[in-house]
């Protein structure tokens, strides 16, 4: 969280000085202007996160083909190294009553059914902020447009993109662990009807 935090301070604080020293408006304006940019943000991301959380967790199923992750993928999110900075993106799903920080129960097929729903809904979500945070464009009149508000947008769209990353490399993991788990269960269950018979 303090990663993401200092990017977007960082970011807001170069957008206002360049916007001041290049004089596309007067200070106080562009410290305005990136500040509702960055807020308009905010608000869009959470408010398509809290409508993709109201949708029924059957839309996001472990078989659902919108959310499976091919084999070219998997050599991708290796190449991009992601299981060694996934775990400094800032998860936010604890909010939404589901933490996607650990896997908390790796024996429980239905929670583990859960953690892979929650990980497709968070995909969607992010893919979604991804045009939604360029909205933020026709708030702002004239140059500012350009240089205020599309520059608060792109770097929303980085930082939606490195936690799709990260939620798309954990899902084929966690449906090995399910099938695993559920095979286990299976082989359980004859084991103890064997011998009861």
């Amino acid at each position: 969280m303090k990663l993401y935090l200092s990017i977007i301070g960082a970011a807001m604080a170069v957008i206002s000085a360049v916007n001041i020293a290049c004089g596309v408006a007067s200070p106080y304006y562009v410290v305005i202007a990136v500040i509702w940019c960055t807020a308009l943000q905010f608000a869009l991301d959470g408010l398509i996160a809290i409508l993709i959380n109201k949708m029924p967790d059957r839309w996001f199923g472990v078989d659902n083909r919108l959310y499976r992750v091919s084999e070219k993928e998997r050599t991708l999110y290796k190449k991009l190294r992601v299981r060694r900075w996934k775990d400094k993106v800032w998860e936010l799903g604890g909010l939404g009553g589901f933490s996607k920080r650990n896997v908390k129960e790796p024996e429980n097929p239905a929670y583990l059914e859960k953690f892979i729903i929650e990980c497709n809904k968070g995909v969607l979500t992010h893919r979604l902020s991804y045009p939604i945070g360029f909205l933020a464009m026709l708030t702002l009149p004239n140059v500012t447009a350009l240089t205020v508000a599309l520059p608060v947008a792109v770097v929303n769209l980085f930082l939606n993109i490195l936690p799709t990353l990260a939620l798309r490399y954990n899902t084929p993991m966690l449906k090995a662990m399910l099938i695993r788990r559920k095979r286990k269960s299976q082989t359980e269950r004859k084991d103890g009807t064997s011998s009861k018979a």
